[in-house]
């Protein structure tokens, strides 16, 4: 047995592959190559000569070793990290804002990755309306926005492209002639863009549930008390897309953006982080 101490820059590379799925986008997080972070996976696995990753073309996975070693790799970089940063300067911050409609019930796991590679960043996160947050981006309140395009940015980032439907609980069922519908409150661009095309469409809708957030119009519609119109991936599993079934007209995907003014080294390393997790949720 090789007792040499483990090279922390493999490790992290493992628990960044093993956490994004995906080589591409674990060298985004830590801004090198696809390579580079391939050959640090090989590089550890021979020194503990144990395969941690099944690979093939379209996935990547742990093995039962790499599923064993992955919560020791954890420990491990918090443990060098603690031993590192007893004496630092206090912390940066990064005023981030999020649209509900583009992390859903990931942000946990986003946060989660955030502090883990950032610990020495205090994140000031706001939850809001694409919109509101991106006015609050240009008055200087923010310094990174994720929302959901609306309208023109020439200075964003597209991260990825989201596809929506009319989601339903199935024990759904139709009274009366209006379609109830569970919407965010207004000024959003969903619930816009949702009644304008049953108007267009000359379909009769009421609003039913009025929520503050997306979980909350999510859990009306698993509820059964009304259709929302949501995003596929944010979507509760045991609703269903009822729109073809009812003919309601489809509603376009839209563009997942990034916004950005991060310019500390931290900041961007976070920033990196950030952007690949959400590619890979694409």
């Amino acid at each position: 047995m090789n007792d040499r101490p483990l090279d922390l820059d493999l490790v992290q590379a493992f628990v960044h592959v093993a956490e994004l799925s995906s080589f591409t986008r674990a060298a985004e997080a830590l801004g090198g190559t696809q390579a580079g972070v391939s050959l640090k996976l090989r590089k550890l696995e021979e020194r503990l000569g144990r395969v941690l990753l099944e690979r093939t073309p379209r996935l990547v996975r742990l093995t039962a070793d790499g599923a064993d070693f992955l919560e020791r790799a954890r420990r491990l970089l918090v443990a060098d990290r603690e031993a590192r940063q007893w004496d630092r300067a206090p912390p940066q911050r990064l005023r981030l804002g999020i649209s509900d409609h583009t992390t859903g019930d990931t942000l946990p796991d986003l946060l989660r990755r955030l502090d883990a590679v950032s610990p020495d960043i205090v994140f000031d996160v706001r939850m809001g309306l694409s919109r509101r947050l991106l006015d609050a981006y240009d008055s200087g309140e923010l310094d990174v926005v994720v929302v959901r395009r609306e309208g023109d940015r020439r200075d964003a980032e597209v991260l990825r492209r989201d596809t929506y439907g009319w989601f339903a609980s199935p024990h759904w069922r139709r009274k009366g002639k209006d379609l109830p519908l569970a919407l965010l409150a207004a000024p959003c661009g969903l619930r816009a863009l949702a009644t304008r095309a049953l108007d267009e469409a000359g379909i009769g809708w009421r609003e039913t549930f009025t929520g503050g957030s997306v979980s909350s119009v999510a859990a009306a519609a698993a509820a059964g008390l009304a259709i929302a119109p949501m995003a596929v991936h944010l979507a509760p599993i045991e609703t269903g897309d009822i729109g073809p079934r009812l003919g309601l007209p489809p509603l376009p995907p839209a563009e997942v953006i990034l916004v950005a003014r991060a310019g500390e080294p931290a900041q961007r390393r976070a920033l990196r982080e950030l952007v690949a997790f959400l590619k890979a949720g694409s």
